[in-house]
């Protein structure tokens, strides 16, 4: 029997644990740090949902690199709006340089191309994304996304920095709605 919880009105079943998680990430970490090694990226974590991954991710990462964060809104309770809304700006500058977006989850892929629309005006070398969670049954854009950790159904979840209407995010595993 899978563990279940109760987050306000929805039952989430265990789905991912902690260690798969991070098995995941470590892989991703490792061909970061052969692709990118002597490029000195930039990366840009979207707030909120990705603050577990990219510390996670960042633990691993062993080339010169640094880190500032972005906050994006398109979800309202467990469907996506179609709407991205930037709350909180780029202050570093990231022309020439090469930048790896660190997402939560990419699903529809809206999110992701608007932001990387937005990051072209900044004239980067390059623009790669590294996505935790990635849902391809869901995508709508097309978007390479050079970096997934892993591969999941088009389910709803919550845990290890993924939300269900702001609460669930400090879960060490990942649940999907039962």
């Amino acid at each position: 029997m899978k563990e279940v919880i109760t987050i306000r009105d929805k039952q989430f079943e265990l789905f991912i644990e902690q260690e798969i998680i991070e098995q995941g990430i470590k892989r991703i970490a490792g061909r970061i740090n052969s692709d990118l090694k002597g490029k000195d990226p930039i990366f840009l974590a979207v707030l909120n949902g990705a603050f577990m991954f990219a510390g996670e991710l960042m633990k691993e990462v062993s080339i010169p690199s640094e880190i500032t964060f972005v906050r994006l809104a398109s979800y309202h309770g467990t469907s996506t709006t179609n709407r991205v809304q930037e709350v909180l700006g780029l202050n570093e500058s990231i022309e020439g340089r090469s930048v790896v977006i660190v997402e939560d989850i990419v699903d529809s892929g809206n999110t992701m191309v608007a932001l990387k629309k937005e990051l072209e005006k900044y004239h980067p070398r390059e623009v790669k994304v590294a996505t935790l969670l990635f849902k391809p049954a869901a995508l709508r854009q097309k978007l390479p996304i050079d970096y997934v950790a892993l591969e999941i159904p088009n389910d709803f979840i919550v845990g290890y920095g993924l939300d269900y209407d702001g609460y669930g995010r400090n879960l060490k595993d990942i649940y999907k709605v039962k």
